[in-house]
């Protein structure tokens, strides 16, 4: 049963990382519809100073054990696998299938807020003040123009931990933070390039965004665990109003709207140097970091309506499959 129970907990990790990828994805979605957000909120924020005490009076396994520590240690083997795979496979289905490959997270994230909400003992005044402040923050969020990227190293740090904060929050993905603070192209560019061809100059930029991470991480997710422990349904609320506010992002039918110029280095609206959008994708000197939600009739390219709509089906009822898995 041990067993598993680890098996489940990788591939749940392995999902996570694959979501976190996915720019408008989170990999905190992933968790809550999974059964374990809590306890990787708990588990998270059992981390700090006073394991030293611990460590001293009563060893490494008295630490290991308050931390969960196999609980963590699989579903981070199994978010590295899913963070490698998505580097590669996700981008080349995003490449290659783009329209089903939203079309499932949208019909995913749909069935996850339904979920989220039906887990929510009683709706009062407070609670959808708390569900309506939740969708309107993750839409501003996720409605913001990309800055300019910056390789400097405190910029780097700083960026790990607002992308690791946006993974504990269902809706509001870590690697679309990435793309707000235009750390996400480049932070993207150097894994591959150092997985290809490791040097000590691309180490150096992902260890100071892990460490980011990790101070990101370990202060968030206490304030989330506190606020699941003292106000349940208000905190449910506004996750699953993140969920929904943030729905827009991953809508199957998108025309580009900025384009990222790689050889000038600066953003670039799309119509202003395209008449045919179907170009963009054709040209690699144009990355594509801002659209616009469009009806299939008006889309730029193929619309594929019919394998959006078999592909949004899916996502909605793997959300229910997951949900009736145990953690």
């Amino acid at each position: 049963m041990k067993n598993l129970n680890r098996i489940g907990q990788f591939w749940r990790g392995m999902a996570m990382g694959m979501a976190e990828v996915i720019p408008g994805v989170s990999g905190g979605t992933i968790a809550f519809i999974t059964g374990i957000y809590e306890r990787l909120l708990a588990a998270i924020s059992s981390i700090g100073p006073g394991l030293i005490k611990d460590w001293k009076e009563a060893g490494f396994s008295q630490v290991w054990n308050k931390i969960d520590g196999n609980f963590l240690l699989t579903l981070l083997i199994g978010m590295f696998t899913g963070v490698i795979i998505g580097v590669f496979g996700i981008s080349y289905l995003i490449e290659h299938y783009a329209e089903a490959v939203w079309a499932f997270f949208f019909g995913l994230i749909i069935a996850s807020v339904l979920y989220v909400i039906k887990s929510i003992d009683s709706f009062d005044t407070k609670t959808w003040i708390a569900f309506g402040v939740g969708a309107i923050a993750a839409y501003c969020i996720t409605a913001m123009y990309p800055m300019q990227g910056n390789n400097s190293l405190i910029f780097v740090f700083f960026s790990g931990m607002i992308a690791v904060s946006a993974l504990i929050l269902p809706g509001v993905s870590g690697s679309f933070m990435l793309l707000i603070m235009g750390m996400y192209t480049l932070l993207l560019g150097t894994l591959k390039q150092f997985l290809s061809e490791p040097n000590l100059q691309d180490l150096l930029f992902i260890s100071v965004f892990i460490v980011g991470c990790i101070v990101g991480l370990l202060t968030f997710a206490r304030v989330v665990s506190r606020f699941f422990k003292n106000q349940p349904s208000l905190t449910l609320a506004t996750l699953a109003g993140f969920m929904l506010g943030s729905i827009h992002k991953i809508w199957p039918w998108r025309n580009p709207k900025l384009l990222y110029n790689k050889e000038m280095e600066k953003f670039v609206q799309a119509s202003d140097h395209f008449t045919d959008l179907n170009k963009i994708t054709q040209n690699e000197d144009y990355k594509i970091v801002m659209d616009i939600n469009v009806l299939p009739d008006s889309y730029y390219s193929d619309p594929n309506t019919l394998i959006v709509i078999v592909a949004a089906i899916v996502g909605f009822i793997l959300v229910y499959l997951l949900s009736k898995s145990q953690a």
